[in-house]
Parts: structure tokens; sequence; C-alpha cells
């Protein structure tokens, strides 16, 4: 089998389920950050020990295959797509609004601004919910030019990138630095 198709040679890509679009056009975009955010957060979870943190982290990578396929779908088609596989629910929306509820009350956010970096683990989650965010924006951009993206899949982005963030404390423990000298 080959893995290359020739058929982006001309500046396009195919969406899931048919009919091919711009590779410079925004929704593109966001689905790429998704893409680059799921690589992140495997970086992130090779650096973290076994166990609660890497098991969150593969977690999340899985959803963002969702959201993913929720992003890059024909419009035409988005009728045959599977909730929780292949089309981003409410659920999943307020499973990470659990899931950051529990780890704030486990680890309360210090009212700073932290420095990224204190481990590798910790430093890529962060990096990971930067390139979420980033996400979000393209999302955003992608709406305002008329594209058809689901309400749940700009609000599963805004969760991650906050859950991402209290995950990257907890991974960086009690080593972090404010970005301020007070």
């Amino acid at each position: 089998m080959r893995i290359y198709t020739k058929t982006g040679d001309d500046g396009t890509t195919g969406l899931f389920l048919g009919q091919r679009v711009s590779k410079a056009d925004v929704l593109v975009d966001a689905y790429g950050d998704v893409d680059e955010a799921v690589s992140l957060l495997g970086v992130a979870r090779a650096a973290c020990p076994p166990g609660r943190i890497a098991d969150l982290l593969f977690d999340r990578q899985r959803e963002l295959f969702v959201a993913a396929a929720d992003l890059a779908t024909n419009p035409a088609h988005r009728d045959r797509l599977e909730p929780g596989v292949s089309l981003v629910t409410p659920e999943m929306v307020e499973r990470l609004e659990g899931l950051i509820d529990v780890l704030v009350r486990e680890r309360p956010l210090r009212p700073v601004f932290v420095v990224p970096g204190s481990n590798a683990a910790s430093a890529a989650i962060d990096h990971a919910r930067t390139v979420v965010r980033r996400a979000e924006r393209h999302v955003v951009q992608s709406q305002a030019q008329g594209h058809d993206v689901a309400d749940p899949v700009l609000r599963y982005l805004n969760r991650l990138s906050d859950l991402l963030f209290v995950v990257a404390r907890h991974a960086a423990g009690d080593a972090e630095e404010p970005a301020s000298h007070d």
C-alpha cells in the first residue's frame, strides 16, 4: 500500500465523507491544530510516569480525534456522524468540566502566572494547551467565514485548554516558579 495519493498536489485536501477544499482554508488550519495537539499530548504522555496523568492525556488524545473528524467532515453529510465517535457531544464537554473541578479541588490553582517548564511533562502539556487555544481561534474564524462548525466543538476545545492548564499544574508539582519576582 502506498501512503501517497498525489491528490493533494493541487493544494487541496479531502474532507471526511467527500468534497475537496483548499489546504489554505482556515477550517483546515483548525483541524490541523487539533492534529498537532494530539501529537503534543503524546510527547507529554511519553514524559509522564504511567498512571493517572498519562491515562488522562491518552483519553484526551482519543477525544481529539473525535473533534478532528467533526471539524473535517463534509457539511452535507454531518447527519452521518456518530456521537462520541466522529461528533463532539455536550457530554464530552461536561466530562471535561467534571475533571477540571476534581483536579482543582485536589490542587487549588495559585493566584499567579507561572512560567511553564518545571519538567518535560508539564512543559509539553502547556505547549499542547497553547495549540488547542490556536485551534479554538481557528474554529471561531471558520464560523465567522461561514463554515458550519458545531458549537460543541468550540466548547470542547475551550474546556480542553482549561483542563490542560490544570493538568500541567499537577504534572509540575511544587516546582513551578511564578512569572514575577514579587
